[in-house]
């Protein structure tokens, strides 16, 4: 079978690293500390990925590389495009073809259903790093530099899922305790599941039809965060959820205290109003469901 490349050992990077090795196929899993899950067919790489000499020795005589690498998450301003051009530049070099992940801080505020031939208008610092990302890639695809795929998620729940739902509410949940949450509670939200999105990764890479375009990962209807925590109190056996609405002035007191949580009023647009990702296209090309809500529940509960 051939040879994958990923780069970034988060929840979707690891999850796409077994769905691959799984399938048969030998993967080289690169980190800055080389770390990940433990599979005959998983090579764990230490490697920085903006060493992109590095990077493009570790691609040779792969087949797909994907980015699955983000900085943390105060650093994107400075990080981000670094990051990506090197990425980028690897796979231009070696002619693999490139699969990124990305989400939805692109497209900026939406009234309605996002799809993926939105225009892409941020309006945060994050969403423009994402935009350019993209642009340069895409246009190095339509140059015939390197063929090209993103595939967008929207908040991760599931194993390995860091998002602002899996921080500040699912263990509070669990715990039986009440959870305060930056949001309209009652706001319709997709959330994405970690392995869906690595079925999708997998799959754009292994379809024709995916270069040269964007994808949303295969994600169940929306769900307001109160009807999420409802749902995973209630799969569990935990005590009814109990979430209140955190005002705005205990948000910025805590992010004083932790640079992430200082990121989050930035992006914070996307929890107070309806936040609904299409995700029918890549359903009906690629063919690809995705995971039933029971299972997701059960990934986000043992990942706490």
């Amino acid at each position: 079978m051939s040879l994958s490349v990923v780069v970034g050992a988060g929840g979707t990077g690891v999850a796409t690293a077994e769905l691959l090795a799984e399938s048969g196929h030998d993967v080289r899993l690169v980190t800055r500390r080389g770390s990940g899950p433990e599979h005959p067919r998983i090579e764990l790489i230490k490697a920085d990925a903006n060493d992109t000499p590095r990077l493009v020795e570790l691609t040779k005589g792969a087949s797909i590389l994907f980015n699955c690498a983000v900085p943390a998450y105060h650093r994107w301003a400075t990080e981000f495009m670094p990051l990506a051009r090197s990425l980028l530049n690897a796979a231009e070099r070696t002619g693999v073809g490139y699969v990124m992940l990305g989400n939805l801080y692109a497209y900026g505020p939406v009234d309605g259903p996002m799809f993926e031939d939105r225009p892409l208008v941020p309006n945060t610092v994050k969403g423009r790093v994402r935009r350019q990302a993209w642009d340069e890639a895409i246009a190095a695809h339509r140059a015939g530099r390197v063929r090209v795929t993103e595939v967008r998620a929207s908040d991760f729940i599931g194993t390995g899922a860091m998002s602002v739902f899996t921080i500040m509410v699912a263990p509070k949940v669990l715990a039986g305790k009440a959870a305060l949450f930056p949001a309209d509670l009652d706001a319709p939200h997709t959330w994405t599941d970690t392995q869906d999105a690595a079925r999708a990764l997998v799959a754009a890479g292994e379809n024709d039809q995916a270069w040269g375009r964007a994808w949303h990962v295969p994600s169940n209807p929306p769900l307001s965060s109160r009807q999420l925590a409802v749902a995973l109190a209630e799969h569990t056996g935990a005590p009814p959820a109990k979430l209140r609405r955190m005002p705005g002035s205990m948000l910025r007191l805590a992010g004083l205290f932790s640079p992430t949580v200082g990121e989050i009023p930035e992006m914070q647009y996307q929890l107070q109003r309806p936040f609904v990702m299409d995700s029918s296209l890549t359903q009906d090309v690629l063919g690809l469901k995705p995971s039933l809500l029971e299972e997701i529940l059960d990934r986000t509960a043992a990942a706490v």
